[in-house]
């Protein structure tokens, strides 16, 4: 199919020449004289993929004004149609404001044929970018609420596609009653995720019990998990203890930074997984219960086998189902909306450079120190709008992430440039970069603009 370009002006040498230019390179081309016949056509005709119009429709008139009026009338009809304007030095005032409103550009008359035909393709092929964008963004939006629909996400706030794989992997194993192992860094929601699963899963209305495994004094981890009898341990006073796994029976057990379980908790743990069985310490009677195991953490299990601080064969039960979360340095998309999501009770905003700096920013300690930043930014902010200065985010965490520490995907390059029209200026700030530092990931990704 060709491409398709609506000439509108009131001379008709202009018109007879732009199409002959176009029609050698293979664009057809719709024209009027008037600005309403133009409109009339552009309604007719949604293919239409860019518009090149006059400035002046009436005799002795050189003020703009008829072209300024067609140009948000055009851009009311269609939003994102890219738009170039043909000028004569006495309009060129009008035209950069025009071009600062979302114009694509202007071209003054006479104008050089190789030029305008390059900023012509450039445009189009960067207006089929920006639709089969818009295209991808909606099957991403139909997918979201899809799930959202189907399962309990428990309010997750996401935008990313690692986030939304990620959660069509949890719903799709948490009807079973496979160990599921949740793996990333510290802070970047590991427990949601496990909330998640056991929210969705055939016992979801049976106990769930969570353990912290990292919080809980070695000599009192086995008592926690297997339970405990009278006297079995120094302060063990005269009554039985229940352990986790008995309270968890018919439920869910959420075992968090499952790294640091001792040895003698890991075989105990292989125990039950293989046959729901255990002895509470300090006592020779098999128990059995039934539970769904979810554990997480933030080490390098496959390293601590290798250390030998981990058992290889306790690995792979817990690790029938591996979901990994990433950092939220890895998932830009989401930063923002989880930070709107925090917000959301005080009525607070974040200022253009506060988002800039944000942006920029690694984020070590992922969605918890997110959570915590905006927070305390709400606290002292005394206006509506969180500026910068407040979000006092480390000098030396920024020192030690220069710009490359904030490595935008292809993906998301695409989405900002198209959610900006393709205004170079405007996606570089909503991504914190310079223009130039744009103008290079653009470069290497084969990204048109």
């Amino acid at each position: 199919m060709l491409d398709k370009i609506l000439i509108i002006d009131d001379n008709a040498g202009i018109i007879s020449a732009l199409s002959l230019l176009l029609s050698l390179h293979d664009i057809e081309t719709l024209s009027a004289i008037t600005p309403q016949a133009g409109l009339q056509l552009l309604r007719e005709n949604p293919d239409i993929s860019l518009v090149i119009q006059d400035m002046n429709f009436t005799a002795d008139t050189t003020s703009g004004e008829e072209g300024r009026a067609l140009f948000f009338a055009l851009r009311e009809l269609q939003p994102d149609i890219p738009v170039i304007l043909l000028t004569a030095w006495t309009q060129l005032e009008m035209a950069v404001e025009l071009v600062k409103a979302g114009a694509a550009d202007y071209v003054g008359k006479p104008w050089d044929d190789n030029k305008l035909i390059a900023t012509i393709k450039n445009l189009m092929e960067l207006h089929e970018l920006q639709q089969q964008q818009r295209q991808a963004q909606s099957r991403e939006q139909q997918a979201r609420a899809q799930l959202q629909q189907q399962f309990d996400l428990q309010g997750i706030v996401y935008r990313s596609n690692s986030v939304q794989k990620l959660l069509e992997m949890a719903t799709q194993v948490a009807h079973s009653d496979v160990p599921v192992l949740i793996t990333g860094p510290n802070g970047a929601g590991k427990e949601k995720i496990a909330d998640i699963v056991q929210a969705n899963s055939s016992v979801k209305n049976g106990p769930y019990i969570k353990v912290n495994v990292g919080a809980l004094p070695e000599e009192l981890m086995e008592a926690e998990l297997f339970g405990a009898e009278a006297g079995a341990y120094t302060g063990s006073g005269n009554k039985a203890r229940q352990g986790r796994f008995e309270a968890a029976d018919g439920g869910t057990l959420f075992l968090d930074e499952i790294g640091e379980l001792s040895a003698s908790g890991q075989v105990k743990l292989l125990r039950v997984l293989q046959t729901g069985e255990f002895q509470r310490l300090g006592s020779s009677h098999t128990r059995k219960v039934r539970v769904r195991v979810i554990s997480a953490t933030n080490s390098n299990l496959p390293q601590m086998i290798a250390d030998g601080s981990f058992r290889q064969d306790l690995f792979y039960r817990l690790n029938v189902i591996e979901l990994k979360l990433p950092a939220l340095s890895e998932r830009p998309e989401d930063l923002l909306p989880l930070a709107r999501a925090f917000l959301f009770h005080s009525g607070k905003k974040l200022s253009p450079q506060a988002q800039q700096r944000m942006l920029r920013y690694p984020w070590p300690g992922n969605v918890r120190e997110l959570q915590n930043v905006m927070q305390r930014a709400s606290v002292l902010t005394r206006g509506d709008t969180i500026d910068e200065e407040t979000l006092a985010l480390p000098d030396e965490a920024l020192q030690k992430a220069p710009e490359h520490s904030f490595e935008p995907s292809r993906e998301l390059l695409e989405q900002t440039l198209a959610n900006c029209n393709g205004i170079i200026a405007q996606a570089a700030r909503e991504l914190g970069l310079s223009r130039q530092a744009l103008y290079r990931r653009l470069d290497k990704f084969g990204i048109p603009y």
